[in-house]
């Protein structure tokens, strides 16, 4: 019984998507609720599994064709699951006689009848480097627990392969490779923003002295009780929430003629991963403890880079925070996230000289930045938001007494 593999519904607003790697090939044997294809589209990366056990008849799409939903893209023979498998110690037996002058040659008979090999397991990380730079999985020996292919062995493939290209004597060598869905659209966006937004920057500085005492402190009491790190992002959201409640406009968005001023407070935070930058979205952070600020974006940056994250995840913050810092970014002006008007940019500490009390000490420092569309948000509105983030980092007291 042939049964056939469909695209699955799409999200909303993504009209197809692109077939980024087969995990199985025409002949392979599957099994139910096993992943035999990822497709990408322009916000997700999706897994399609196998609707029933089975043999793969036929590919009918090629990894980099583009389909729609409900499109099929794969035809399984079921009827093969039902069929006992081939007795290869019966076939070695009979096939001796024949081959009786040489009888090394009866195991190699038996070899040949079975089935082919299941692809090796490949994490999703894995499976994007394998799909963008069109890698032979069944040419790559796996180093990790059960021979399982890591990404340094996918990328060392990529390397091996690179360097055995022939090129003509004294060419220089260049590799040409298409963008992928996403960021292709992470390029569209970007663009449309800084076409479309009469962006500004404005810049302060924060003492993190009193932050990264804070941390020393209470570090490990507080991963003990949590089971989650104590990092310097929850301080910042928490800030952000306080300065958005004295600068409204700042969570506010622009809809054609209107003023969206928003009575909550989505806090995105940007999540590096291979394939782009993504934003997971922290919803209702003014209701949210420390912890639960932290387990949040912990588990959101999880999904992220391993492309688990779903599209309403990454939808409709009000406001984002980006940083840099952990790149060893100095300083920067960060794009806003549309239809967002602000995004707030950390970037490196830095030990620097500063004068206090008349006095020029050294402190821990960290330039900070915010971007935002002049068209809505005036320079009164940028600065007392950054300014009531820093005097709430260089005094915590103040975040918790909520003034």
């Amino acid at each position: 019984m042939a049964i056939e593999v469909k695209v699955p519904l799409l999200p909303e607003s993504v009209t197809d998507a692109t077939v980024s790697t087969w995990h199985k090939k025409a002949g392979d044997r599957v099994s139910r609720d096993e992943n035999i294809v990822d497709l990408e589209t322009d916000k997700v990366m999706l897994e399609v599994p196998s609707p029933t056990d089975g043999i793969i008849k036929e590919i009918l799409k090629p990894s980099g064709s583009t389909v729609q939903a409900q499109a099929v893209i794969a035809i399984i023979d079921a009827t093969a699951s039902n069929q006992p498998k081939e007795d290869t110690t019966k076939l070695a037996h009979t096939a001796a006689p024949v081959t009786i002058s040489t009888p090394q040659s009866s195991p190699t008979i038996a070899h040949t009848q079975t089935t082919s090999q299941p692809a090796p397991p490949m994490g999703p990380s894995v499976r994007r480097v394998v799909a963008e730079h069109d890698i032979d999985i069944t040419q790559v020996a796996g180093t990790g627990k059960g021979g399982r292919i890591t990404k340094e062995n996918a990328l060392a493939a990529v390397g091996t392969a690179s360097t055995s290209s022939t090129l003509p004597l004294g060419a220089r060598p260049e590799k040409r490779v298409p963008m992928t869905r996403i960021r292709t659209r992470i390029a569209e966006r970007l663009l449309d923003v800084t076409q479309n937004t009469a962006m500004l920057t404005t810049f302060n500085e924060i003492n993190m002295a009193p932050i990264m005492e804070i941390r020393h402190r209470y570090r490990d009491k507080f991963e003990k009780k949590y089971n989650v790190r104590l990092g310097f992002m929850s301080f910042f959201v928490r800030a952000c929430v306080e300065a958005l409640k004295r600068a409204p406009v700042v969570n506010a968005s622009i809809d054609g003629n209107d003023i969206v001023y928003h009575g909550y407070y989505d806090i995105g935070v940007a999540v590096s991963t291979d394939r782009g930058l993504i934003v997971p979205i922290i919803r209702d952070a003014d209701q949210l403890s420390a912890a639960e600020i932290e387990a949040t974006i912990a588990a959101s940056a999880e999904k992220a880079r391993t492309g688990k994250l779903t599209l309403e995840e990454m939808q409709g913050g009000t406001f984002t925070i980006t940083n840099g810092g952990v790149f060893g970014s100095l300083m920067a002006t960060p794009i806003i996230n549309s239809p967002q008007c602000a995004i707030l940019g950390m970037h490196k500490i830095q030990e620097r000289p500063v004068v206090e009390n008349g006095q020029i000490v050294i402190r821990p420092m960290m330039y900070v930045a915010l971007s935002y569309d002049h068209r809505l948000i005036d320079g009164k509105e940028s600065v007392t938001f950054l300014v009531s983030v820093k005097e709430l980092l260089e005094d915590p007291t103040r975040l918790l007494l909520e003034i």
